[in-house]
């Protein structure tokens, strides 16, 4: 059964991603890294601002990555897969000195 999930994107990556919400209708047993996939397909210009360029493809350690207000690695990481309704939101996180 379809389900659908909302995805935020806060400051920076707002503006990265030209909106600040979006719907995406998913299949069951959706990742997080599946759901990745998918925005960037959608929004190629993110793609900069949340994944590393190097050959690993990872995502940025200046990206905080929340599912239901919890932060990935407390969940499954890139693994964790989705419900009906999950809200994820994709935060900058601006390191200084």
């Amino acid at each position: 059964m379809p389900m659908s999930v909302t995805v935020k994107f806060i400051g920076a990556l707002r503006h990265a991603a030209n909106k600040s919400t979006m719907t995406i209708n998913c299949p069951t047993n959706f990742s997080i890294k599946e759901l990745i996939q998918k925005i960037l397909t959608d929004i190629p210009e993110i793609k900069t601002d949340i994944i590393n360029q190097q050959a690993d493809g990872t995502m940025k350690s200046t990206v905080l990555l929340l599912v239901n207000e919890k932060e990935i690695s407390v969940l499954n990481g890139l693994d964790t897969l989705l419900t009906n309704n999950d809200e994820i939101v994709f935060i900058p996180i601006a390191h200084g000195g």
